[in-house]
């Protein structure tokens, strides 16, 4: 190394060192700067009053926030109910052919107009089915869709299996809604897992959809199903219902106001989204029809739907015919009375009477009310709203699904007096010759009153709902 290159390095260490110190020296300086408050920075030497905070409140004990509802309603003004259905036969777009019944939490009429008439109730004869199937299923029971793995070796098969969640989603599992709970992507998830654990890559896809026999649409429905948006045949499995939102606005999935074109085939539709999610995440997929094999020793994966009572309550709100008919059928297979149409309505019926419910006269088409031929009376409707709110029946689940006129539901856009809002649970019912509501309001003074209204043939629809609506208010009121 020459002499000069020599010097250099010397140079540049002397540098290093003088900047070094300097740094330090600054440091050091501003730390006590920062420390005496000279300075802004995070230290200080000034002393700092600790925050207290007050001991927790002692707890209460429980008291009583209100008193024993009123079921006998014996103080109600029975001559103020009466004008009421007399206001109400009166207005304008009634006409003539209309019934109404109001009794209180016991079943006792307070005031009735052709109680006993045999008329079309549309859909308030959903609330029927929800009281048989909540008085006979268990409902906070789920429905699964499972996945088995039926052969092994060099035929791998599998069988996607239906038992009846038709408001499957296709993605994954949603716990935050009732519609889309059971998710077809997490089953996918699970079905690919299982798969490759036993080094199984290819498989042959077969559905199960045989839960629910062969008769599975009610007679002449297709007359009130107009471009089949209200009601598609039951089924082991469907997305969304079967509901095709092409070309439609995207909604909240258990909160919508539509009537999309429903699908004719909703189970082939979640096997074909079951086999392109397997596809998708590298499983090679024909297809099959051979479901044998199914046991619970080769169930390799599931999901579950939301539990029954919060499928009932988003039946009732939406008042989806297809559910419906899904209850009833559900009814009758834990009864026994048939895999059929005649047999979810022969369940229906049983549970009825044996509530101690009138059926006299009744016959029921379908469990949804959207079938021609169905004719009951008011009393019926309203012994079974008188039930609903008894607390001894056991049919809460039927009763929380009910529309609140204002806030949810059918009945959301039906409000005759703000202040009655949030006291009326109703299920609403509409066809082109029928205008219906059956519920229970809680009084503003105190009790409990159970109401139906059937009204046919009339002159004005629209000012036949603004009547009914009314007279349900008035009802509150008193």
């Amino acid at each position: 190394m020459s002499r000069s290159n020599g010097r250099q390095t010397g140079h540049r260490v002397i540098v290093c060192a003088l900047c070094v110190v300097l740094t330090a020296v600054v440091g050091v300086g501003y730390a006590v700067a920062d420390a005496a408050d000279a300075v802004p920075g995070l230290l200080t030497m000034r002393g700092v009053a600790a925050r207290s905070y007050p001991d927790p409140s002692a707890a209460r004990a429980a008291g009583t926030v209100s008193g024993d509802v009123d079921l006998d309603g014996g103080d109600i003004d029975k001559a103020a109910v009466a004008r009421l259905i007399d206001e109400l036969g009166k207005t304008e777009g009634i006409g003539t052919d209309f019934s109404v019944a109001v009794a209180d939490a016991r079943g006792n009429v307070i005031a009735e107009h052709e109680m006993n008439t045999l008329r079309e109730p549309a859909s308030t004869t959903k609330t029927l089915t929800a009281y048989a199937a909540a008085n006979t299923l268990e409902m906070g029971s789920t429905l699964d869709t499972e996945v088995y793995l039926t052969r092994t070796g060099d035929d791998p098969t599998i069988v996607l299996k239906g038992n009846g969640d038709m408001l499957l989603g296709a993605g994954n599992n949603d716990p935050t809604h009732i519609n889309g709970r059971a998710g077809l992507a997490t089953l996918a998830d699970r079905t690919v897992v299982a798969l490759r654990k036993q080094g199984v890559t290819r498989v042959a896809l077969a559905t199960d959809d045989s839960l629910f026999g062969d008769d599975r649409t009610p007679s002449n429905i297709i007359e009130n199903n107009a471009e089949h948006r209200y009601y598609t045949a039951i089924s082991s499995m469907a997305i969304d219902g079967g509901r095709d939102w092409t070309g439609l606005e995207s909604q909240d999935r258990d909160s919508f106001t539509e009537y999309p074109i429903l699908s004719e085939h909703p189970a082939i539709d979640a096997a074909n989204m079951f086999k392109t999610l397997l596809s998708a995440r590298g499983i090679t997929v024909t297809d099959s029809t051979d479901v044998s094999g199914q046991k619970p020793s080769n169930r390799i994966a599931s999901v579950s739907s939301a539990p029954l009572n919060e499928v009932m309550a988003f039946m009732l709100r939406h008042s989806d015919n297809t559910l419906a008919e899904l209850f009833g059928r559900l009814t009758a297979l834990k009864l026994g009375t048939g895999n059929s149409i005649a047999g979810d309505v022969k369940a229906v019926e049983r549970v009825l009477k044996d509530g101690g419910i009138s059926t006299e006269g009744m016959t029921l088409s379908s469990c949804s009310g959207l079938a021609p031929g169905t004719r009951l009376t008011v009393r019926t409707l309203v012994e079974v709203q008188s039930r609903l709110v008894d607390p001894d029946d056991g049919a809460a689940a039927a009763l929380e699904g009910l529309s609140v006129p204002g806030l949810v539901g059918t009945a959301r856009s039906r409000v005759a007096d703000q202040s009655t809002r949030g006291l009326i649970r109703v299920k609403t019912g509409s066809l082109d010759n029928v205008r219906s509501l059956s519920g229970n309001i809680s009084l503003s003074k105190g009790g409990v009153l159970a109401f139906a209204v059937i009204v046919n043939n009339p002159v004005n629809a629209w000012e036949t709902n603004k009547a009914v609506d009314s007279f349900a208010a008035g009802l509150a009121k008193l």
